[in-house]
């Protein structure tokens, strides 16, 4: 054998015994990941939105004696954004929209006094707005020293109304939270705000002493989301209510309004104010059929003049043109609808609107914060 390929055997033998110690000597890399899985979106679970994409206007319209107007069309109604005409876009008047309703009810003492009757009306409320029908949904929230998601979005009135008649009053008060849990921590349905739309009931005298959340912070949150806010005051009659105005507020803003069913227990009847006596000019006596059967009637009368103004509005989209403001971008815009050709009628609707979108909380769905909450 010559030498050269003494040289070739002994290189390749010594080639094939250091395979093994190199491949023992060297980490395989580790396995790729596998790619990670889209997240499946839940139909149910939409993150809430406050865009100017396009602009819902619920409006209600009465005459002078409170009697809803309800032969009007399209081109009856005009729609100023910041003063300038828009072109209504959208319209319906059709009986029994669909509604995502929020019922906030107020646990505090504040409503221990009437709390069987109002209990009572609650109940009628709910069976009014929520028919069966799988377009109509709701959610209860509870508040009392903190605000609670008591029942969340359903279309079953029974799982509503089963809360309702376990519940019993006692504590604090914590609306702005409860306001703010509807806004941002219930369970959406697919196709809000547009329809269904959004509308919260809220039962109780206004006050707040526990929130964690304040009056602007919620009432811009609604007003982003397109929430409108309406209100049965649980303020007895004769008592003065510093809250108020939060109702009033609430209500006004968001294009809703507030019923006062134990404010005008006596306007109707006859003799009051004329017959005094030692315990107060009162014509009905506290404790009494006739007492009761007042109460009774005024929020009975509260709850269908609720219910038929949100099953009866007018509704109105259209896409804001924003030229006018070329030089500096509103936050809030104003809303102005009018009927030119019936200017003695009483017009109800949201005063306004915020533009841009609410951003979401990161880790949190779904949720909108509004910009002062986010400080926090």
């Amino acid at each position: 054998m010559s030498a050269l390929r003494v040289f070739a055997a002994s290189s390749l033998c010594g080639l094939i015994l250091c395979l093994p110690a190199a491949s023992q000597q060297t980490t395989p890399p580790p396995p790729a990941p596998p790619p990670a899985a889209a997240p499946q979106s839940d139909p149910a679970r939409v993150q809430f939105r406050g865009s100017a994409t396009e602009v819902i206007v619920p409006v209600t319209v009465t005459d002078d004696k409170g009697r809803f107007v309800s032969n009007l069309v399209r081109k009856d109604f005009r729609v100023l954004d910041e003063g300038k005409p828009q072109a209504i876009e959208f319209f319906s008047h059709e009986e029994k929209q669909p509604i995502v309703a929020g019922f906030l009810i107020d646990l505090s003492n504040n409503s221990r006094i009437h709390w069987k009757t109002y209990q009572d009306a609650i109940l009628e409320l709910v069976w009014n707005l929520l028919t069966g029908d799988k377009r109509y949904t709701g959610y209860l929230i509870s508040y009392g020293n903190t605000a609670d998601i008591a029942v969340n979005t359903t279309w079953d009135s029974e799982k509503i109304a089963d809360k309702v008649r376990k519940m019993k009053p006692g504590g604090g008060a914590a609306l702005y939270d409860a306001i703010y849990l509807a806004c941002t921590r219930r369970e959406l349905v697919k196709g809000e705000p547009y329809e269904p739309r959004r509308v919260i009931v809220v039962v109780g005298d206004g006050h707040d002493n526990a929130s964690t959340h304040n009056l602007e912070e919620v009432l811009e949150l609604a007003q982003r989301n397109l929430v409108t806010i309406y209100a049965i005051s649980t303020m007895a009659f004769g008592f003065s209510n510093e809250a108020q105005d939060v109702l009033e507020r609430l209500t006004h803003k968001t294009g809703g309004h507030v019923e006062y069913p134990l404010n005008s227990l006596y306007k109707d009847v006859s003799g009051y104010l004329s017959n005094p006596s030692d315990d107060g000019n009162y014509a009905l006596t506290v404790g009494t059929g006739g007492y009761a059967a007042q109460i009774s009637n005024g929020i009975i009368k509260a709850v269908g003049g609720i219910g038929g103004e949100i099953t009866t509005q007018y509704i109105l989209r259209y896409k804001p043109d924003y030229d006018q403001d070329v030089s500096r971008p509103k936050t809030y815009r104003k809303i102005t609808v009018e009927i030119p050709g019936l200017p003695n009628v009483k017009i109800s609707a949201r005063e306004g609107y915020f533009p841009n979108e609410v951003p979401p909380t990161p880790g949190a769905a779904p949720a909108a914060p509004t910009p002062a909450a986010a400080k926090k």
